[in-house]
């Protein structure tokens, strides 16, 4: 079974909220980003990565099992239960070899300029660092590219 079409919403933010309604999830990773309005997300987005204590009933979601919510660092926003900006940074910089870049770019460089150019304030674990030292030039030069 799938969730609700992302394609009958105006925000890729409603659409997760009414999908995941009910659902004992925290929103991981892109989705995280996407919901906390730091990346734009996709055209005809269609997966939501998520924590869960168990797999649910959702094709379209991506469950990542968890013994418990105690680790993650989340939010409780209009229903929705999310990771904070760090914990999604630090969840894609983790799996960076898997990791949507250019999501992960797009949210850093807007973190930054939102920031007044600094990354202050951003708690990167230290075994993301390699990846974050990476990825930062590219996150600060973002708007130039585009």
């Amino acid at each position: 079974m799938q969730t609700v079409s992302s394609g009958s919403y105006v925000s890729c933010r409603d659409w997760m909220r009414d999908a995941l309604a009910g659902e004992e999830v925290i929103l991981r990773g892109v989705s995280a980003l996407n919901f906390l309005r730091l990346f734009v997300g996709y055209l005809g987005e269609s997966e939501i990565d998520v924590y869960a204590k168990s797999i649910g009933h959702y094709e379209n979601v991506n469950y990542q099992i968890v013994d418990s919510f105690d680790g993650i660092d989340y939010i409780s926003d209009s229903g929705v239960l999310c990771s904070t900006f760090g914990q999604a940074i630090n969840d894609l910089l983790v799996d960076f070899d898997n990791a949507d870049e250019k999501a992960l770019a797009n949210a850093l460089s807007n973190f930054y300029f939102s920031n007044n150019e600094s990354f202050d304030g951003l708690h990167i674990n230290p075994e993301n660092m390699p990846n974050f030292d990476y990825v930062k030039e590219w996150a600060m030069e973002y708007y130039d590219e585009y």
